[in-house]
C-alpha cells in the first residue's frame, strides 16, 4: 500500500511524518514555487479580468469607538476582494490577510479602513479594493416606564471602496427592528367593536428595515446617530427589559404609530435625507406579516445621479 501498512506487515511505500522540528530558512522560502509567478499560459479558462476575488469570513477581534468615546472589543467577520487583470493568474489571497493583522490594534475609523485598503492594494497589485468589516454592536437601551435598562445589538458593517480612479468612498450598514401593527386591521377592529361589540386584537409584527448609507466626505456619521434616525422615523423598537407596564406603553406606542411597510420606508427616507453628513442612501424594509403566510417590502433610495438604485431583493436576509 502507498500511506498505510499492509495486513502482512509491508510498511507503506510513502512514509508520512510531520516535522515539528523544521525551520524554514530565507534560503529555503526562497525556493518554494509561487503559483502567482507561473506563465500566461497556466491560466485557464477565459482571458478576461475578474472584478472582485479575496478572502471572506475571517475574523478576528477589533476595537471600535462609540460616540460616548468608549472603546469596545468586538469580534469582527472581514470580507476583502480586489480587481485582478486579465493577465494575472490570482492574486496572494494571504496578503489580505496580513495587512489586516498589520493594523489589529488600532481603533476602527474610516481613515483606517482607507489605510487597510492602499495597504493591500499595494501588495496584491490590484486597481481596485473592496473591504467589509460585519459585527455585532450592542447599545444599552431603556425601557418604555419601568426605568430597567438591557442590552440591544445591531448588525453593523462598515464598506469601504477604493475605485480605479483612486476616489475612496465609506458606506455603513446597519439593521433596526421595530414592530410594525397594520393601520387596516385596527380600522377594521375597531369597526367590529364599535358596530357589533365583538372585541379583537389588529394584528402587529417584529419587523426589519436594513439602511446603507454612505457618508460625505470628510463627515463622521456615528452608529448611535443612524440608530436616533431609525428610531425618530419608527418609533416602535423592540425592547430588551420588560414588565407589565412597559408591556402596556409599547401597545400604547403601536397604536399610536400604526404604520404599513411603504409607510416605513417613508419615514426613514424622510430622516435620513435631512441627515448633511449622508450622502446617498438605500433603505429596505420587510414586515414579518403575522396576517398572511408571505412577507410585505419595500425598498427606496435617495435618488442620487450615479448613486444607489432600489435593486435590493435579499429580503432573506431581514428575517428577525
Amino acid at each position: 500500500m502507498y500511506l498505510h501498512r499492509s495486513a502482512d506487515g509491508v510498511p507503506p511505500k510513502i512514509a508520512r511524518a510531520f516535522d515539528a522540528t523544521f525551520k524554514a530558512s530565507a534560503g529555503y522560502r526562497a525556493t518554494l514555487p509561487d503559483m502567482m509567478e507561473a506563465a500566461q499560459d497556466a491560466i485557464q479558462g477565459a482571458n478576461v479580468p475578474i472584478q472582485q476575488v479575496g478572502v471572506h469570513n475571517f475574523r478576528l477581534p477589533l476595537k471600535f469607538r462609540t460616540k460616548g468615546k468608549e472603546v469596545l472589543t468586538l469580534e469582527a467577520s472581514v470580507t476583502g476582494t480586489v480587481s485582478l487583470e486579465a493577465e494575472l493568474k490570482g492574486i496572494n489571497m494571504s496578503r489580505i490577510v496580513r495587512s489586516f493583522y498589520e493594523h489589529k490594534d488600532a481603533v476602527f475609523t474610516g481613515e483606517w479602513m482607507g489605510k487597510i485598503l492602499r495597504a493591500y492594494l499595494k501588495k496584491v497589485e490590484s486597481k481596485e479594493a473592496r473591504l467589509k468589516i460585519r459585527f455585532s454592536y450592542p447599545m444599552l437601551r431603556p425601557s418604555l416606564r419601568s426605568g430597567l435598562d438591557g442590552y440591544q445589538f445591531y448588525n453593523v458593517a462598515f464598506e469601504g471602496v477604493m475605485t480605479r480612479t483612486g476616489q475612496y468612498r465609506r458606506f455603513i450598514h446597519f439593521d433596526f427592528v421595530y414592530s410594525s401593527a397594520c393601520p387596516c386591521s385596527a380600522e377594521l377592529s375597531e369597526h367590529a367593536r364599535d358596530q357589533r361589540g365583538v372585541y379583537t386584537v389588529p394584528h402587529s409584527q417584529r419587523s426589519k428595515a436594513r439602511v446603507i448609507v454612505e457618508e460625505v466626505e470628510g463627515a463622521k456619521i456615528w452608529i448611535e446617530d443612524i440608530h436616533t434616525l431609525c428610531e425618530r422615523a419608527l418609533r416602535t423598537e423592540t425592547q430588551v427589559m420588560v414588565k407589565r407596564e412597559d408591556e402596556q406603553a409599547f401597545a400604547e406606542l403601536n397604536g399610536a404609530h400604526l404604520k404599513f411597510v411603504e409607510d416605513a420606508a417613508r419615514l426613514l427616507y424622510g430622516e435620513f435625507n435631512r441627515e448633511k453628513r449622508v450622502k446617498d442612501f438605500l433603505i429596505a424594509c420587510s414586515h414579518l406579516e403575522s396576517l398572511h403566510s408571505h412577507d410585505a417590502v419595500s425598498v427606496i433610495c435617495k435618488g442620487v445621479r450615479g448613486g444607489f438604485v432600489a435593486d435590493f431583493m435579499d429580503f432573506g436576509s431581514l428575517l428577525c
